[in-house]
């Protein structure tokens, strides 16, 4: 029986899921982590964006690249050491060096990281099967983003070192879980590894996915969707404080918290009554979620704001899963599935270098959180109504 044509729940399955789980609670606990750190060392609010989008540079830069060499070679041991990457950024934060400087390589190790973990779904599973294994590759970081950020910021407020430490102890972890993917042949071999020719080959992926409408729908749509989820998670930082009068590093995780439980439950919507031919249906949801925000942002109760932030989190689950299996199939067939996501999150990491640079800007010239919020919110619900109306019309 073929790779893909093994039960959903594989061995080949259960290892990714639970390296990916490894890999994300890292990657959310060190992101509050370093974050409380900073804040100690008396770093700017307006600074902790630049963490973040320092991460995101690098998935930028790295683009051309890191989806050839996923390609290229077996995507697990692509994971592995992509991860032991995470592991040594995490050190360096730990030992005392410059947060920045460390929580960048830790982007270095996510930017490779990422083309593999999406792109091997699309080589151990296929069809509507694929759709099921975005659900359970998602629940599976979402549930690490639920429980790495509240141990981050648990583990912060009692003490920041060893907050970081535990993250590089999960990182080490999540290498050795690595090593039980099975060694898959590689996708496709690189014609030439001189940069100026992978560059070449990636931007010829980018213009094949941007000329092709499903995988542009798709392209948009997502880029839009994480864009705006990492600019909500600073918000929070900011609109705790001034909205509900709590100053702990715990609070804005737990909250991001109630976001990945509803994401977990949205994306298990999403798998049992979206396929790869109904993917429309997940664009309501989408414009939905920008009315959610702005409703958000003028809360004033604890419980309010832990309900409208759950319902945000199954409106994104539903939304972003349907799109990913959509990219993924579509992209395998044309410029191979590890290309594809690295042109993904070039889209997607070139929407959150912008929108986190708006989002500083704005709280660097005093714009009231919740104004900001109310504003975010807006914007992101007619960038889906536009995206949405531009698919109905390129159909007509």
């Amino acid at each position: 029986m073929s790779a893909t044509d093994s039960p959903l729940l594989s061995r080949s399955m259960i290892a990714v899921i639970c390296a990916q789980f490894l890999s994300a609670f890292g990657d959310n606990a060190l992101l509050f982590a370093t974050l409380a750190l900073i804040k100690q060392q008396l770093y700017p609010d307006w600074s902790q964006p630049i963490l973040q989008m320092a991460f995101v540079a690098t998935y930028i830069i790295l683009a051309p690249f890191v989806g050839q060499i996923a390609d290229s070679f077996s995507k697990g041991r692509v994971m592995m050491v992509a991860n032991g990457l995470k592991l040594a950024g995490a050190l360096v934060i730990c030992f005392g060096l410059n947060p920045f400087l460390g929580y960048t390589l830790v982007g270095i190790g996510a930017a490779a990281y990422s083309p593999a973990k999406y792109g091997i779904l699309g080589e151990i599973t296929s069809g509507d099967k694929l759709v099921k294994a975005n659900g359970l590759m998602e629940a599976s970081t979402i549930a690490a983003i639920l429980v790495g950020s509240v141990a981050g910021g648990l583990l912060a407020d009692w003490h920041i070192v060893a907050a970081l430490a535990v993250c590089a102890v999960v990182y080490a972890a999540a290498v050795v879980a690595n090593l039980y993917i099975p060694r898959l042949p590689a996708a496709h071999k690189v014609d030439s590894w001189h940069p100026r020719v992978m560059a070449s080959t990636f931007f010829n992926a980018c213009i094949v996915l941007w000329r092709d409408g499903q995988t542009r729908f798709s392209l948009i749509g997502t880029s839009l969707f994480w864009g705006a989820g990492v600019t909500l998670r600073f918000l929070l930082v900011l609109w705790v404080p001034v909205a509900l009068g709590i100053s702990d590093n715990a609070t804005p995780t737990m909250l991001n918290a109630m976001v990945a439980i509803g994401i977990v439950v949205g994306a298990g919507a999403a798998a049992r009554f979206v396929t790869l031919e109904t993917v429309k249906r997940c664009m309501p949801a989408g414009i939905l979620i920008g009315i959610a925000v702005a409703f958000f942002a003028v809360q004033t109760s604890m419980l309010n704001a832990y309900g409208v932030l759950l319902v945000i989190g199954v409106l994104g689950g539903f939304f972003v899963v349907p799109l990913n299996a959509l990219l993924q199939e579509r992209g395998k067939r044309s410029v191979g599935a590890g290309n594809a996501i690295a042109v993904q999150n070039l889209g997607e990491n070139t929407a959150m270098l912008l929108m986190l640079g708006l989002y500083s800007l704005v709280v660097k010239l005093g714009v009231p959180v919740i104004g900001v919020g109310i504003g975010f919110g807006v914007v992101f619900g007619i960038a889906i109504t536009v995206l949405w109306v531009s698919q109905f019309r390129s159909k007509a």
